[in-house]
């Protein structure tokens, strides 16, 4: 268990007092999380409330088994049928808590609630941005290439076979771009699909991508957090917080301790194309910033966020998938 923000230990609440000390709060340096803003809370997923169980589940409806086609006069109409199936996401529980003394709260010139808050609300966004990418690792299209500049590898299993040795470039957004399109994946933006990725994986042809400038002077405007320009109608976004590798193989990588695992080859890293319909967030008591009662006679506080909900990718089957991840397998 943490140890409490206390007044004896100057680490951990002590130094929030010192004759000279500056009035301007600063905090450690925080990344800006992207993943949870391509989750897509349905309206069934946002108004699930109270009581309605830990399951939040939704219908998938195939396409008709038989194709229409042109009609004989004298012929019956046909008649043919479409398939449903079902997809869920279980809803749980999140949160972290910071402990306080009162004698902290007392004697710090800054104040300690203000900053536990703005702490712990770095870190539940952090907190839904892991839970989102997980969802978003579970797609079961991958795209990968050895050493190829012009072509890729598509595998449905969520794995891929194929170790990288090449960094991504534009050969390889246009093989998926074809794929995506070839496959009928929506876009996710009207026609566009998205990119996520880190900023050094996609510098192997940043220059080449369409500024921001540029496309919303042509009248189509910027829709998301970090988003950098656009190419082969995709738009790209960066994100630095998932951390880099963990290929197929890795048994170390860690998006809760940033633990990251380089691919073998260190030519690139992983990255989600993807258009719409791709992870359903189901909120049941939306993220709040709760107090503890105090305790030992009013000697012990706290403050922790709580958020009731999940996510859950909306599409399991490689055949109806909207992700493909660039992947490696070592």
């Amino acid at each position: 268990m943490a140890t409490s923000i206390n007044w004896t230990t100057p680490a951990e609440g002590g130094y929030m007092y010192a004759d000279e000390l500056s009035d301007y709060l600063r905090v450690a340096l925080q990344s800006m999380t992207k993943f949870r803003q391509f989750a897509e809370a349905d309206e069934g997923a946002i108004d699930k409330g109270l009581h309605a169980g830990a399951t939040y589940t939704w219908n998938i409806y195939g396409d008709v088994a038989t194709q229409g086609r042109q009609l004989v006069e004298t012929s019956p109409m046909p008649e043919t049928s479409f398939t449903v199936a079902q997809s869920s996401l279980t809803v749980t529980e999140y949160g972290n808590s910071v402990p306080m003394t009162q004698k902290v709260t007392a004697l710090a010139r800054h104040d300690v609630e203000k900053i536990i808050d703005k702490a712990l609300k770095n870190d539940a966004r952090k907190a839904f941005d892991i839970g989102a990418w997980e969802q978003f690792d579970a797609c079961k299209l991958r795209a990968a290439a050895e050493t190829s500049t012009t072509s890729v590898v598509l595998t449905t299993n969520a794995s891929t076979a194929t170790t990288n040795n090449v960094a991504m470039g534009t050969g390889h957004v246009k093989a998926i771009v074809d794929t995506m399109q070839e496959r009928d994946i929506p876009g996710y933006f009207e026609d566009d699909y998205i990119c996520l990725s880190h900023p050094t994986t996609l510098r192997g042809f940043k220059n080449e991508l369409e500024t921001i400038n540029q496309y919303t002077e042509m009248g189509m405007r910027k829709i998301a957090n970090g988003e950098v320009g656009r190419y082969e109608g995709t738009r790209f976004v960066h994100q630095n917080f998932i951390p880099k590798g963990g290929a197929i193989d890795s048994t170390t990588f860690d998006p809760y301790t940033k633990t990251a695992d380089a691919w073998n080859n260190a030519k690139s890293s992983w990255a989600f194309f993807f258009g719409g319909d791709t992870v359903n967030e189901a909120i049941v008591i939306p993220e709040e910033i709760r107090a503890k009662l105090p305790g030992d006679f009013g000697r012990s506080k706290g403050l922790a966020w709580y958020y009731l909900g999940g996510f859950g990718i909306v599409h399991d089957v490689a055949a109806q998938s909207r992700i493909v991840k660039w992947d490696s397998a070592a």
